[in-house]
């Protein structure tokens, strides 16, 4: 494992941040892990683990100072959320969910707004990005939503689906098209909802293959009345708000996906260390063996992808769309296949609840669908290189 070892320790954290990480990983492998196939079997929400996330304070790194926070760098938060994800997927996917829905209120919030709504989250609030619906899944700009103002309010009325914390969240940032704006892109707009809005309703959770204990909802919006104050930029500026969101979740997606591969990689390697068949480990045998060479290598490099792509974040680029893309597709799909590799490793054992692999392969597979589809990222990428015809 040195190859990985040198390669985590390449990364250029500050003093205090690898303090941090530090505090992320005992809290991850001390109580999160041990927890992880209880909420898994249970599929009920792990609100001991999000009270201890929030016992370090987490959420603060994420929000600017003067909002209560103590921020890190993306590198940092990425870290913490792949340490996280490693120990229990579900529960890396609730935490990086409040950086998902928070960052577009920090970037594009009026000052006013971030007074009011920020300090909720560096408490330890949960958030909720709020896209998917039904009939519109990766082509978010097909959504329903209707945002109609009627004086000092927006009346918000349609459904969602997919939602992660949706049923327990504190603030809700929430997509939907401006009455009025034909335009279906330039009638997208953002704003925030907040807990307890009457008209907000949780309609299920969905039952789950993987991550069970992350609660998936699907949100009903009847009239809903939502002060105008709420509202993120103008009305139509929700595009490029939604667009500067997902270019940051990405990435993020990606750490939580490197975290499920990591556990898968690291449990494979030590099954097949200690054992044996026809009187060898098993690690011995040759095709084995060349079979890890592959997944490491591919490890190795996707995981540095993450690093050039944090660099890029932490340097203030502003457009990584495409590295964003990459990152998320290679990640996720690397991540299902080492899982999946991980559980034949095992053999029969790696079909049983007794060993991890089998819930890693699981919670894996989303990796591939939200945040847009791996087939979607396919084309983003692809078209990227068509020359621009007069």
């Amino acid at each position: 494992m040195k190859v990985f070892e040198r390669l985590d320790g390449s990364v250029a954290f500050s003093a205090e941040e690898r303090m941090l990480i530090e505090s992320v990983r005992q809290l991850a492998r001390g109580k999160i892990a041990p927890r992880a196939a209880h909420h898994d079997a249970s599929g009920k929400f792990p609100r001991d683990n999000v009270k201890a996330i929030n016992e370090l304070g987490l959420n603060a790194m994420f929000i600017p100072e003067a909002y209560g926070g103590a921020p890190v760098s993306y590198a940092a938060y990425l870290e913490c959320v792949r340490e996280i994800s490693k120990a229990c997927a579900s529960t890396g996917a609730i935490w990086a969910t409040n950086f998902h829905a928070t960052k577009p209120l920090i970037e594009f919030g009026s000052e006013e707004q971030k007074k009011r709504l920020l300090p909720v989250m560096a408490k330890g609030g949960l958030a909720s990005l709020v896209i998917t619906e039904p009939t519109a899944g990766s082509d978010a700009t097909g959504m329903k939503t209707r945002f109609t103002a009627d004086g000092g309010h927006i009346v918000v009325d349609g459904t969602k689906t997919f939602i992660t914390n949706g049923a327990f969240a504190d603030l809700y940032l929430l997509f939907g098209k401006w009455s009025g704006i034909e335009d279906g892109k330039q009638a997208i707009s953002a704003l925030v909802l907040e807990k307890g809005t009457p008209g907000l309703r949780v309609v299920r959770e969905e039952d789950k293959m993987g991550l069970r204990a992350s609660s998936t909802a699907a949100l009903a919006f009847d009239g809903c009345r939502v002060p105008r104050a709420n509202l993120l930029g103008k009305p139509g500026d929700g595009l490029k708000i939604l667009l500067a969101s997902l270019n940051r979740s990405r990435p993020s997606i990606a750490a939580h996906a490197l975290g499920i591969a990591r556990a898968a990689f690291e449990d494979a390697v030590a099954y097949i260390n200690e054992r044996r068949q026809s009187g060898r480990r098993v690690i011995e045998f040759q095709g084995i063996q060349f079979m890890l060479a592959d997944l490491a290598t591919e490890l190795a490099m996707c995981e540095a992808w993450l690093w050039h792509v944090a660099r890029l974040v932490d340097a203030g680029a502003a457009d990584f769309g495409i590295e964003a893309s990459m990152l998320k597709l290679r990640a996720s799909d690397l991540a299902m296949r080492i899982a999946t590799d991980a559980v034949q490793l095992h053999g029969g054992y790696g079909y049983c609840k007794d060993y991890r692999v089998e819930r890693l392969m699981r919670d894996a597979k989303i990796t591939q669908i939200w945040e847009g589809t791996n087939q979607i990222h396919r084309q983003f990428i692809g078209r990227s290189f068509m020359n621009k015809q007069a």
